[in-house]
């Protein structure tokens, strides 16, 4: 139990489909490598844009994931969260049975919901000249797919099923209100975390912003050009410790606390005072103190506002003895609403494997930041407790902190979630 009564929260499955790996080990291979997944982008025309790279996934195969729905019945991002929630059961040593019957949570975030299919409707308007495009896109194209398709595939009977569109700080609050349900024994288990697909829309939105890179992501360099649109999904399965223990789970981490901010400040450009409200909110719930925390997984976009007030807000907590302050996003580019859930599963396999992930293509850092950003080759570490930063548009921040995985014996007798031992 936690200092207030309320349950230990674990992560026990995690489920990744990104662009430099999908599946945990890819994924983790692709961290510990500091692989680049930059391409020029193949999802829709790019004529008159003076650049178009991204972080596109390639070779992705719906029909390995789906059980119930057909690949055109659900959008991409869809497909990325049931293919991540179906990897984050198998990890954790499950079947879908297990949960069917048990009180659920499925929640996802998102910030750009199934947009790609809209661009596709709106090209179809323009070609044919028909106002209502196609009836199959158009019936796919509710965000609410995103966490419903995942009910409907794993077949699940007990369940809350929410889609979270707090737009890049998706993910971390989808994972938020996870915990928060785990611990007050609301739900057995929960599928939490954040999906997103590359389209036209929103990679033309931040080119007009004049954000985007002309080639590469680079956080904390002086020579950042911005950010690089990119795709994805991250499905955490947590669950209490008193289950994990009791079924004798891996467990890859504890959700120690999060916290939130909304301060409606500016409608894209951070805010670093309330970032920093929203840090030192995490470290409170979670009970740790700054110096607890041994590395942060910055939002880190790489634009010249973005990092310099992130940075700015870690130093009005942590004072002049900063942690190490990394960025993924250098590696798979801002996958939006899976950003942070990315980040979690990249936090969460940090502590695992003892590493800290590196930003890749890092020249010189900008003395406005001042952070060690752990440039282009991963360390190895000892870590105990890790931050997950995830700002958004609007002012909604979300940061999320995570401990190392706890040895402790069950407090109570209650069932297991699954019946057979777990993968090895």
């Amino acid at each position: 139990m936690r200092a207030d009564g309320t349950r230990r929260v674990v992560i026990t499955g995690l489920g990744v489909v990104s662009s430099i790996g999908t599946g945990v080990e890819e994924f983790a291979a692709g961290l510990r490598a500091g692989r680049s997944a930059v391409k020029p982008i193949t999802a829709f025309d790019t004529a008159g844009f003076d650049y178009a790279n991204a972080c596109e996934i390639t070779g992705f195969d719906p029909e390995r994931w789906l059980r119930a729905a057909r690949p055109e019945e659900l959008g991409r991002a869809a497909q990325f969260s049931v293919a991540a929630a179906h990897m984050a059961v198998a990890g954790a040593g499950l079947l879908a049975e297990d949960l069917r019957h048990r009180r659920v949570l499925v929640s996802v975030g998102t910030t750009d919901g199934e947009s790609r299919d809209l661009d596709h409707l709106t090209a179809l308007q323009v070609e044919s000249g028909d106002e209502h495009g196609d009836p199959v896109v158009a019936r796919r194209v509710g965000s609410a797919r995103l966490s419903s398709a995942i009910v409907r595939d794993l077949g699940l009977e007990d369940v809350e099923a929410v889609t979270v569109p707090t737009a890049c700080a998706a993910g971390n609050y989808a994972v938020g209100y996870g915990f928060d349900a785990i611990s007050g024994g609301d739900v057995e288990a929960a599928l939490c975390g954040g999906a997103d697909a590359l389209c036209r829309k929103t990679f033309t939105g931040f080119y007009r912003l004049g954000t985007i890179a002309p080639e590469v992501c680079r956080p904390f360099d002086v020579d950042r050009e911005g950010i690089l649109t990119g795709e994805g999904a991250g499905i955490l399965l947590m669950e209490s410790l008193d289950s994990a223990v009791a079924r004798g789970a891996r467990i890859y981490a504890e959700v120690l606390g999060y916290g939130l901010s909304c301060d409606a400040h500016h409608p894209v450009a951070p805010d670093r005072d309330s970032i920093a409200r929203c840090v030192a909110a995490a470290h409170r719930d979670a009970g740790i103190r700054p110096e607890d925390v041994d590395f942060i997984s910055a939002h880190g976009t790489g634009t010249r506002a973005n990092d310099v007030t992130e940075a700015g807000a870690i130093r009005q907590v942590f004072g002049t003895d900063l942690p190490r302050t990394i960025s993924i996003k250098s590696m798979i580019g801002h996958t939006m609403g899976a950003a942070s859930a990315l980040a979690a599963a990249a936090c969460a396999l940090a502590l695992t494997e003892g590493f800290v992930p590196p930003t890749i293509n890092h020249g010189r850092t900008d003395p406005e930041c001042g952070v060690d950003c752990v440039p282009n080759t991963a360390v190895a570490a000892d870590l105990r407790v890790v931050q997950n930063n995830a700002l958004a548009f609007g002012g909604n921040n979300a940061v999320l902190i995570l401990g190392r995985a706890p040895t402790a014996t069950p407090q109570t007798t209650a069932g297991p979630l699954r019946h057979r031992p777990p993968d090895t």
